[in-house]
């Protein structure tokens, strides 16, 4: 019985270490993952505060597409002013042909 009862300690010895290394490496494991998800919510927090604050790019990227879509509209009224006459030309054409033909 007495030999018996160091073999017990030993065992209970181990498996305290045992659970205390496991635990151990909960704990790291616990930590990097709060780690990562405290890294993950600063950068999100960083994108949030450049979307929000970035005037100058923004400003930037409003002053570009406002070039471009003068541009775009300057097209389109040349295109537009250019159909306005083709179509006046015609329709006089048209009038003139019909005012002076004999089936009217």
């Amino acid at each position: 019985m007495q030999r018996n009862l160091p073999q017990n300690k030993e065992a209970l010895l181990k498996s305290y270490t045992t659970r205390l290394k496991e635990d151990i490496k909960s704990m790291l494991e616990n930590f990097e993952v709060r780690a990562g998800e405290s890294l993950m919510k600063l950068v999100s927090d960083i994108k949030q505060y450049l979307i929000l604050n970035d005037f100058p790019s923004v400003n930037e990227a409003i002053a570009q597409n406002s070039k471009l879509f003068r541009t775009k509209q300057q097209e389109c009224d040349q295109k537009l002013m250019s159909l306005r006459d083709d179509i006046a030309a015609d329709l006089y054409d048209l009038e003139d042909e019909y005012f002076t033909s004999i089936y009217k």
